[in-house]
């Protein structure tokens, strides 16, 4: 071996020893990956594609932590084929085309493909994406591009189209506690379980927030067993609740707060979640839930400030984000609710699985192909903006449904003004809808708190 092969092979070692335990403990093979069972569980799709080597290009799309650069890795070493990683952060259309270069050598060469993982997709622009386009079209690179963000809003259409899109999953708690047993083990230390009670409650999934948080903790116990407030120390926060149910109880206190209308007790547990280091991003995503489900078309701005919010916590991130948290907390408590949106989904989803299933009205079917015309589709449709108010009684729905009314809109707010324009257009229409069960009730139940969310 070389002197310089030496050398080189002692720095590769030296880095991977003082490496992030993140990245100490990545799988190197599927059967070492926790979770995303869907994907890369035995007869899974994606499983089967890795094994057989016979990935085409993908986007995988998923939250923080939940394996997309792992599984990348696994791609590498299991794939024949020439595989080579880039950041959409650092790299650029100069990048690219490199890769594309030495891929089309390397298959006139050796008949070898050529595999481009691209992380954080989004973060290409509009022309970035375009210039994959040829090569990915012609089967020239394989893309696995890997996003946090919605594929369908960030990335090309054209390259979505062509590329499979898998959806990674947050890790469960029993997942993320498997993932503390397997560092404990690599690092040969111990963790008290209210210890790893208070890791996986925090982490919303996210296994590296899991495991950067647990290498302080190590560092801080030294020999002994991690406990409780080591993470607390790990995390710099007083952790107000570090059980699971603790967990759960707060969020449901917080959105059950907002919801009662009590921006002070929405701002007290907001305060309380944030000193107790619970992820910005699942308050977030809470409000922006919320917004629709107990607010809706009583202030509609309600929703454009709860995702203006759930979008500084990614732009700006805490601590400043708070303010933007704090911001939304106080307009939707002061906001005036109704819960109308939530009540009438419910009822059309109780008619679409149990109810008729409909065809198409003729009049509403697609016209614009060639031919459509001869077969009756489109005929009879009367273009609303031709018509006084833009408004026209017409059918929608299929007859088999009658004239179900799903959506009774409250007297609060906006929703008032909603309820007049709707009122004056169905007295004016055919009349004699049947309502659907109940009226402002609806599942009472939904309180922010679900294991699910």
């Amino acid at each position: 071996m070389a002197a310089e092969d030496l050398f080189s092979d002692a720095a590769e070692r030296r880095v991977a020893a003082r490496a992030p335990l993140a990245a100490r403990l990545r799988p190197r093979t599927l059967d070492e990956i926790v979770g995303q069972q869907h994907l890369l569980g035995p007869g899974a799709p994606l499983r089967a594609l890795i094994e057989s080597d016979r990935l085409t290009s993908a986007i995988l799309w998923g939250p923080p932590g939940t394996g997309k650069t792992t599984l990348a890795t696994v791609v590498a070493s299991a794939t024949a084929k020439r595989f080579v990683p880039l950041s959409a952060v650092t790299a650029g259309v100069k990048d690219v085309r490199h890769v594309v270069d030495d891929a089309k050598r390397l298959l006139g060469e050796q008949g070898r493909g050529t595999i481009l993982f691209l992380d954080e997709v989004h973060r290409f622009n509009r022309s970035q994406q375009d210039a994959l386009l040829p090569s990915v079209e012609e089967g020239l690179l394989v893309l696995i591009g890997a996003t946090t963000e919605n594929p369908f809003f960030e990335v090309n259409a054209p390259l979505l189209s062509r590329s499979t899109l898998w959806r990674l999953e947050p890790l469960s708690d029993r997942e993320l506690t498997e993932v503390v047993a397997r560092a404990s083990a690599a690092e040969r230390a111990s963790v008290e379980p209210d210890a790893v009670a208070a890791l996986v409650g925090l982490a919303d999934g996210d296994a590296r927030a899991v495991l950067t948080t647990l290498e302080v903790a190590f560092a801080l116990a030294g020999d002994r067993p991690v406990v409780l407030g080591d993470v607390e120390r790990a995390r710099n926060a007083r952790l107000q609740h570090y059980g699971e149910q603790d967990h759960y109880d707060q969020i449901s206190a917080f959105i059950k707060s907002v919801r009662g209308s009590d921006p002070d007790a929405g701002l007290y547990w907001l305060a309380r979640l944030l000193e107790s280091g619970e992820d910005a991003r699942f308050i977030a995503r809470r409000l922006v839930i919320l917004a629709s489900e107990d607010i809706g078309e009583a202030d509609p701005l309600a929703l454009v400030v709860a995702d203006a919010a759930a979008r500084a916590v990614e732009f700006v991130g805490l601590p400043e984000a708070q303010l933007n948290l704090a911001q939304a907390v106080v307009h939707l408590a002061c906001a005036p609710k109704s819960n109308r949106v939530t009540v009438a989904l419910g009822r059309a989803q109780r008619d679409v699985r149990d109810g008729p299933r409909g065809d198409v009205p003729a009049h509403l079917r697609d016209a614009h192909y060639r031919s459509a015309a001869t077969i009756g589709h489109g005929e009879g449709y009367v273009y609303p903006h031709d018509q006084p108010g833009a408004w026209v009684d017409q059918q929608y729905r299929p007859a088999e449904l009658g004239v179900a009314r799903y959506y009774e809109p409250s007297d609060r707010g906006h929703e008032a003004v909603v309820a007049e324009r709707l009122r004056s257009r169905r007295s004016a229409g055919s009349g004699g809808e049947r309502s659907g069960d109940g009226g402002e009730g609806g599942d009472r139940s939904g309180d922010g708190g679900t294991r699910s969310a």
